[in-house]
């Protein structure tokens, strides 16, 4: 088989990152990824500052910055790693011109995504979203076998999750009134525009589930790419009855071939399992893909390289800028605002008495 893209390049001569908020996804995903890349962690900042203070000490970081208006005098990128309520007060008291990298999602609804995006324009920020999922190995090579017309015209892109999330790893999320899209699922949004654009329609809808107290883990998405290209999403985060038929599936199918990719992560999260990346061409055999690295974490990686080497005059394009980013924001907004509309009723049924 031909190979495939899977990698970012790297910055000829990469800065020091200065990461604003400790959290578990800087702890299991940004400092891995950075430490393999070679990347250096000049610093942190957390208003917890055991927090932030345990977590330097583990990964031989030097600096605890004692507050945010410190963190941002520091001469570094800035990977902005907090919940998203925070993202236009942290933007706001960055200097002028800074490098930023954003963690998804852009603020939880498109009000906030152009708040974000504005403040950005304004402070003259060259910002990224942390999109990581289109950068992972996998679906790197999906998108360059696509590019190349390995697949022909494309007809099917599917994604498939049931599985049972363990939600309890994310207390931030309580109380908030939109969870599962916004949080999960604007990955596949992210990456299925990556891959084929904008839909002009969507046909969604969220559910919630007995056993969890959060507003929305299920969702059911449909996105109108003309009439032969049909995209859809089936997520369900609590199918809790073992591993035997539990899924998670990103399927792309198209007139010539198809590329089939298993999101380990998911399983068993966070332990995971591999990732994996099947294609085949028509008429041949599947064959399985050897994949250079895994989404979690290595994927974490592509986003901060792009961002530094658009910032350098590298790359020509920064894949998710911010206005990029308010696009997939839009097609999440687009999302839930379907679930809000009415469905097309039953025609009533009358017999004759």
């Amino acid at each position: 088989m031909i190979a495939l893209r899977q990698a970012w390049p790297m910055p000829s001569k990469p800065r020091p990152i200065v990461i604003i908020g400790t959290g578990g996804i800087v702890r299991d995903a940004h400092l891995p990824a950075y430490r393999e890349a070679g990347f250096a962690v000049s610093g942190v900042y957390d208003p917890d500052r055991d927090r932030a203070g345990a977590l330097a000490g583990k990964w031989g970081i030097q600096t605890v910055f004692a507050s945010l208006e410190d963190a941002a005098g520091a001469d570094a990128v800035f990977d902005v790693a907090a919940p998203p309520l925070t993202h236009h007060e942290i933007l706001a008291a960055l200097p002028h011109g800074a490098t930023v990298l954003l963690q998804k999602p852009m603020g939880l609804d498109l009000a906030a995504a152009t708040a974000i995006r504005d403040v950005c324009a304004d402070r003259g920020l060259t910002a990224s979203v942390n999109f990581q999922l289109r950068y992972s190995a996998m679906m790197l090579a999906v998108a360059d076998a696509v590019s190349r017309n390995m697949l022909g015209k494309l007809t099917e892109i599917e994604v498939q999750i049931n599985l049972a999330t363990p939600w309890h790893l994310f207390p931030h999320l309580q109380g908030n009134p939109r969870v599962e899209i916004v949080s999960h699922s604007i990955h596949y949004l992210d990456a299925i525009r990556a891959l084929v654009g904008n839909p002009t329609s969507v046909f969604a809808r969220s559910y919630g589930h007995p056993s969890s107290t959060l507003a929305d883990t299920r969702t059911s998405i449909i996105l109108d790419y003309g009439a032969t290209l049909r995209v859809l999403l089936s997520i369900n985060h609590h199918h809790d009855f073992g591993r035997e038929f539990q899924a998670a599936q990103f399927r792309v199918e198209g007139s010539e071939g198809a590329a089939v990719a298993k999101l380990g992560v998911l399983l068993d999260y966070p332990a995971g399992e591999p990732d994996e990346l099947w294609m085949v061409a028509r008429g041949a055999a599947w064959e399985q893909v050897p994949l250079a690295g895994a989404w979690f974490p290595d994927a974490f990686i592509g986003p901060m390289a792009n961002l530094q080497r658009f910032a350098a005059g590298e790359d020509d394009i920064l894949c998710t800028a911010v206005d990029d980013a308010w696009q997939t924001m839009a097609l999440v907004e687009a999302c839930y605002r379907s679930g809000d509309q009415p469905g097309t009723p039953l025609p009533i049924m009358r017999t004759e008495p």
